[in-house]
């Protein structure tokens, strides 16, 4: 399977790709049964793997790392010319893969969240997508499982017979799972995120043009001030800090390669005729 290329991102590789793409490359994946992690990248992700190497190095094994966060697809298009017109969002993502699904004939299997947004969830995939297979789902407990508990949710996954596996346990603890089952797991794992109580309409998505702005953060600490504003204060900061570091590197690098070839030309010598 051709994935999308990847570019170093402060350390981070980070896939260029957009909706359709990823779309295309996972849908072809599930229906020649070829397991594949995917991961939606967002600041705070991107700052965890830049400051956890065994994080990092997991992320590492993950065929498509999407830039989920528009601070994430900036540095992508400044840094590498990308040229992405849009970041990809993972609930926006998964909507279109269910969209895909459905047409496609490709069964999803949903892990994760309370079974109260998993119920809310099913009801609006089925209502939107009435030919959409739903071959099982599973709200784990908020806890580290028992290694019986894992042999048996991984059991139940892979007799679903699903294609696409769609996590909803929140980063980093997907990203870990979903690396812990590369080989045990079936199905395209893929980590969304809050996209189940997004779609289950439990959490509200910022307006668009605060996503399109790169303010989703800031909705979403009014809304949850309490659990997110050190995740935003710390890991927006370190971010700034990061982009600013790598920019300066880069324009001492250029200037630095434009004087060394100012003084090879100056001290080159013409040939006698």
């Amino acid at each position: 399977m051709p994935w999308p290329k990847k570019y170093d991102i402060f350390g981070v590789q980070v896939s260029a790709t957009t909706y359709d793409e990823l779309v295309q490359c996972v849908i072809s994946a599930a229906k020649n049964g070829e397991p594949a992690l995917v991961d939606f990248m967002p600041v705070h992700g991107l700052v965890e793997s830049n400051q956890d190497s065994s994080f990092k190095q997991m992320m590492t094994q993950f065929q498509i790392v999407a830039p989920d966060g528009q601070p994430v697809r900036w540095a992508l298009n400044y840094f590498h010319r990308a040229g992405l017109p849009e970041r990809v969002y993972g609930p926006m993502t998964t909507w279109k893969l269910c969209e895909a699904a459905e047409r496609e004939g490709v069964s999803i299997f949903l892990y994760g969240s309370s079974t109260r947004v998993l119920a809310a969830l099913i009801s609006k995939l089925q209502m939107a997508f009435p030919k959409l297979k739903i071959a099982g789902h599973r709200s784990p407990p908020f806890r580290p499982l028992t290694a019986s508990e894992d042999e048996q949710f991984t059991r139940e996954i892979n007799e679903s017979g699903a294609g696409l596996v769609f996590l909803g346990i929140g980063c980093p603890r997907q990203e870990k799972f979903a690396y812990e089952h590369r080989s045990s797991i079936k199905g395209v794992q893929l980590c969304v995120g809050a996209a189940f109580d997004f779609h289950a309409g439990t959490k509200k998505q910022a307006p668009a043009w605060m996503q399109s702005r790169g303010l989703e953060w800031l909705f979403r600490l009014t809304q949850e001030p309490g659990r997110l504003w050190k995740r935003y204060l710390m890991y927006n900061s370190i971010y700034c800090y990061l982009f600013l570091t790598h920019l300066l590197r880069q324009m001492f690098a250029r200037r630095s390669d434009k004087r060394t070839s100012a003084e090879s030309g100056a001290t080159a010598q013409p040939q006698a005729r």
